[in-house]
């Protein structure tokens, strides 16, 4: 059968790969359907990008535009100056973005003003925070994409409030759900807890990258002491996102407090095995609130909004901010046992890629 949908699917850092890795799958087993993925280059080093490829088993892309790390400005800039010349030069008849990064916002807008549609995959997130540049990317990328695939329900309302019209939005469930649950059991055979000489429950789970949290001098070193009190009751890992690295350098704060271990940016596997056998995450990430949930492994998010409150509703996640008693008292009521059970959100079954799929081709490629 010859294709009747072409997509150029856009992956640019670390949270979009384990997006587009169930879709990848999805659409190499759909024979009407010819697939490319450019990688923009946005996350550029093996730790954040290359080792997830093998990992996900995400075929090599078609073209990696080597971005690179730029702020952001010149970094959409680049982006969109980039993709647009590949669009002219191999047009497609989709092009699908994820999550909220500058790639998402930059080549959604190239392939708008060219009149290709525009489908985004985790779309109508909202944390209310304009100060937070994702909020930025989220918003307009909605506001430009012809069709909206949302993996929770609050992105429908938000979405409605928009004035977004209903035909164009599909409630379809997480993606990235997808990946964790079919990854999980090669996570789950890594030896990663052997190797680390960790065992199962005996250790938290930290990880901090947003601004709020590291651009601060006075704000990390509040929240490193915090870890520090935490870590006499719990052991502490920590893996280091390069921007927290930085930070930590540049305050010659590059020692662990005692009771913390930090460690290198760890491969998808390795860090799936870790979150599953932890005890308690801290963390200011989207993606791992929605992964501790699935877990049921307690979350607190060390932010004042979140862009997922289905994790809250569900009893998963809890928002703490940057309050140091508040932290504490909820990390010691998850230790003590006290933290309620979450339960599963609806549609974050597995299948989003399917749906997603399904709904791509009765749009754009004809029905079967």
């Amino acid at each position: 059968m010859s294709h009747t949908l072409d997509i150029i699917s856009v992956a640019g850092a670390r949270p979009n790969f384990m997006k587009i890795a169930p879709l990848a799958q999805v659409f190499a087993e759909e024979p009407r359907i010819r697939h490319r993925i450019v990688h923009t280059g946005q996350h550029y080093d093996a730790s954040m990008s290359a080792s997830f490829f093998s990992e996900l088993n995400i075929p090599e892309p078609w073209r990696n535009l080597g971005v690179g790390s730029l702020g952001h400005a010149a970094q959409t800039a680049e982006i969109l100056t980039r993709f647009d010349a590949l669009l002219a030069e191999a047009p497609s008849q989709v092009v699908l973005v994820v999550g909220d990064v500058n790639s998402t916002i930059a080549c959604a807008l190239a392939a708008a003003k060219r009149g290709i549609p525009v489908a985004h995959v985790e779309a109508g997130l909202r944390s209310f925070d304009r100060s937070m540049p994702e909020e930025i990317n989220r918003v307009l990328t909605d506001a430009i994409s012809d069709v909206l695939y949302v993996s929770e329900p609050s992105g429908c309302t938000n979405l409605a409030r928009e004035g977004v019209d209903p035909a164009r939005v599909v409630l379809s469930g997480n993606v990235m759900i997808d990946t964790l649950l079919a990854q999980l059991p090669a996570a789950r055979a890594a030896g990663t807890l052997e190797r680390q000489q960790l065992q199962r429950g005996g250790y938290g789970l930290v990880t901090l990258h947003r601004p709020s949290n590291v651009d601060d001098p006075a704000t990390l070193r509040m929240l490193l002491g915090v870890l520090e009190r935490l870590a006499r009751r719990l052991p502490l890992l920590f893996p280091l996102h390069p921007r927290t690295a930085a930070r930590l350098q540049s305050l010659g704060l590059g020692t662990a407090p005692h009771g913390v271990r930090f460690l290198e940016p760890q491969g998808y596997h390795d860090f799936l095995a870790l979150m599953e056998a932890s005890a308690l995450i801290l963390t200011d990430s989207g993606g791992i609130q929605e992964e501790a949930c699935i877990l049921r492994v307690p979350c607190l998010t060390l932010r004042e909004n979140t862009e997922r409150p289905i994790t809250v509703e569900v009893g998963g996640n809890r928002l703490v901010g940057r309050d140091p008693a508040l932290i504490e008292s909820a990390a010691i009521e998850v230790l003590e046992g006290r933290a309620p059970p979450a339960r599963i959100p609806d549609l974050w079954d597995g299948r989003a890629a399917q749906r997603i799929c399904a709904d791509l081709l009765l749009r754009y490629g004809g029905k079967p």
